[in-house]
């Protein structure tokens, strides 16, 4: 039987779907000299999820700059704080390698965040966004894409947290290695389904507003 996707996923949709919960490893990097180790390590994979976090600003003309750079493999995620390391040099060469493939979601705000930091030229990135449109798939959120593929929901509570806090949360982690990897695992199935089209689109109805007579009845 081919998996069954829709085009897009009603918001109520996710509230009866199971939440997300990370399987793998999490290193926290705090150091330049870590970043080095870590980075080193993923130079020698072939793919990996990006994402960064920034603390939220809740006053008019507060401006934060980018707090947290996360890069996933299959099994494992790499939080780079970077309110503490900065954008080191080993950083920058992850971000300009053209030997991986980069994953992830509107990632061009991210390079637009990191760009605040210092000075790369990025490579290799592929944008989910530009992926799911390709088997039919309109929504653009990442909570919506993973929940239309796995059935399950990627909670978003610590979404505005502090990422500049001095220990990151548990649920910081867990949160912030979550969108990271899940980059990789929609990566993996969506070049499954291109490559072999083993899957179904249904096209749900659009919702249609009551008309002014009809409003006038009721």
């Amino acid at each position: 039987m081919k998996k069954l996707i829709y085009n897009k996923l009603k918001k109520e949709a996710l509230n009866d779907l199971p939440k997300v919960t990370y399987p793998g490893k999490i290193v926290v990097v705090v150091s330049k000299e870590e970043a080095g180790r870590c980075v080193d390590y993923l130079l020698t994979q072939d793919v990996l999820g990006f994402d960064t976090e920034t603390r939220p600003a809740f006053s008019k003309g507060t401006h934060y700059k980018c707090s947290l750079l996360q890069v996933a493999t299959h099994d494992c995620c790499f939080l780079f704080r970077l309110n503490h390391t900065g954008l080191t040099p080993d950083i920058i060469r992850l971000l300009e390698t053209t030997s991986i493939k980069k994953v992830g979601l509107a990632w061009r705000n991210d390079i637009l965040s990191l760009k605040e930091l210092g000075t790369f030229e990025p490579a290799g990135f592929i944008d989910l966004q530009d992926m799911v449109k390709a088997i039919g798939i309109e929504d653009q959120s990442l909570v919506k894409i993973y929940a239309n593929l796995f059935h399950e929901r990627i909670s978003k509570t610590e979404r505005l947290s502090n990422w500049e806090r001095d220990v990151l949360k548990s649920s910081q982690k867990n949160y912030a290695a979550i969108d990271a990897w899940a980059c990789v695992v929609i990566y993996d199935e969506l070049v499954r389904l291109s490559e072999t089209g083993d899957y179904q689109l249904e096209i749900v109805p659009e919702e249609t507003k009551p008309s002014n007579h009809e409003e006038d009845i009721s």
